[in-house]
Formats: C-alpha cells, structure tokens, sequence
C-alpha cells in the first residue's frame, strides 16, 4: 500500500488536545520518529512535512504536531514555556508508545532542536537525535524580540510581532528560557547526534552548531547546508535535508528483520 498520512490527537502538557499528523511508510515501520518544529512554527511548514514524509521512504514512520497554542492545537501560546514544549514533546512519544511503539528518533528544527535534546533523557528508547538550523541554548530565541524585553520584564507580559504574526509573550517565558541547563544536557547525551546548519543562517548562526557539536560526546556527526536559509524554504534544501537525515538515521535504528 502507498504511504498514508493520518491525523493523530492527543493530550498535551496543559490538558488540551494537540494535532498532530502520523507519517506512514508503505510497510510496517522499521522505526518511529517525533519531529518538532521551529518556534511559533507550526507541524504542517514546508520543512516539517517534507522531512516527515521523506523519512517514511526509509521505513521510519514519523509523528509530526503543533506544540500548544499553535497551528490546530488547543491551548493558549501565552501560557507555555520552552518546559512545556519538552513537555508536549514527551507526551508526543508517550502516544506512540501506547498506540504503535516508542520512537527512536527525535528530529527538532531550530526551537524545536533545542526541545529535543532536552526531551532525550526523558524518552529511553531514543537511539539518534538529529537537530536542525538549533541553538546551542534556547535562550537565543529571546533575540527575536530583544526590543519588547524590557517591557515583558516590566509589565510582567507583551503582545509581540514575530514575522507578522502577533503573540503574547509573560516574563515566565523568559524566566524559564534562562533556567535551562542545556549544554549539560547535550554533553550528557546517550544517542548518536545529527546536527545539520546552514553556514549562511541569519536567524541562528552556525556557531551554534559548532557549540553543540563540541558539548556533545560521540557518536556525532555535523552536515552543513550550503546556502539554505533558516526555514528550508528552498524545495532542494529540503530535500537535500531530508535525504541525507534520513540516510543517516538507518545507520541507527534497525527493526526486527534489519539488523545493523
């Protein structure tokens, strides 16, 4: 049978239902995966469908959804947390372990990347993790609105515009975002890594990468993506991503006829 998309629900950090679609490979799968996307993204961009639907050429069947407060989930956006996301994350793997099995690959793309090596240590069957255009800390994503700050921190919460899109963001977000230990998560890492940049991202520079790449232990592996911009919004950078993601990930995660 050809590969099929399902719509997948499923209860969040918060109580509500996130959306989510489940990627299916043409046979059983091999693997099952969670992608996570960029920040105030959404499962259904460009880059999150591509790569989760690439992934199933390679037997792994892929989960991709809406953190809460975006895309079709429920919830507020002002009231998560980069705590929550990994949250969501988590419960994310928890429903493919109740309902088909427990992903061993987590792939995240800028924000997200962050919200997957923090969510490894919380998912023990995770074998590979792949990151994407990420930060070497979440707190970088604070430079998006560097100029609303002030007021958050005053106010205690500011309506601020992310790319023509208009969001509430409270001081407890950025409270939450400073208290992350997250190069002693990477470096403390117990899978293979996949960390995948542009050289030429303007949103999250390559040195971040770089940073990532030194914190974490081997097995680790860097691929650069010659003149993609942050998004993917580029047809053949996403493929290009995709292809050489999933490659990668097969080296990983074997099923139970195909040993490594």
């Amino acid at each position: 049978m050809p590969p099929t998309s399902r719509r997948v629900q499923f209860t969040g950090s918060q109580g509500t239902p996130l959306a989510a679609r489940l990627e299916l490979p043409e046979a059983v799968p091999r693997a099952y995966a969670v992608f996570a996307h960029c920040f105030t993204c959404g499962k259904d961009t460009f880059a999150a469908a591509r790569i989760s639907r690439a992934l199933t050429e390679y037997g792994i069947a892929t989960l991709r959804f809406d953190f809460t407060g975006l895309g079709e989930s429920g919830g507020d956006f002002a009231d998560s947390t980069f705590s929550s996301d990994v949250d969501d994350l988590v419960h994310a793997a928890d429903h493919l372990r109740d309902h088909f099995a427990a992903p061993s690959l987590l792939v995240g793309h800028s924000l997200g990347g962050a919200a997957v090596l923090a969510a490894t240590h919380r998912i023990p069957e995770t074998r590979a993790v792949a990151t994407i255009g990420s930060p070497v800390s979440p707190q970088h994503v604070v430079h998006r609105f560097e100029d609303d700050r002030a007021t958050i921190e005053r106010r205690g919460e500011a309506e601020v515009d992310l790319g023509g899109r208009t969001v509430r963001i409270r001081r407890r977000f950025l409270e939450d975002l400073a208290a992350q230990p997250q190069r002693e998560r990477i470096h403390r890492l117990n899978t293979a890594l996949l960390v995948m940049h542009s050289p030429t991202d303007e949103t999250v520079e390559v040195d971040n990468a770089r940073q990532i790449f030194d914190a974490a232990r081997h097995p680790k592996s860097f691929v650069a993506i010659p003149g993609a911009d942050h998004l993917l919004t580029d047809r053949s950078d996403a493929a290009y991503v995709s292809a050489v993601l999933a490659a990668w990930a097969t080296r990983y995660l074997a099923g139970p006829e195909q040993p490594l």
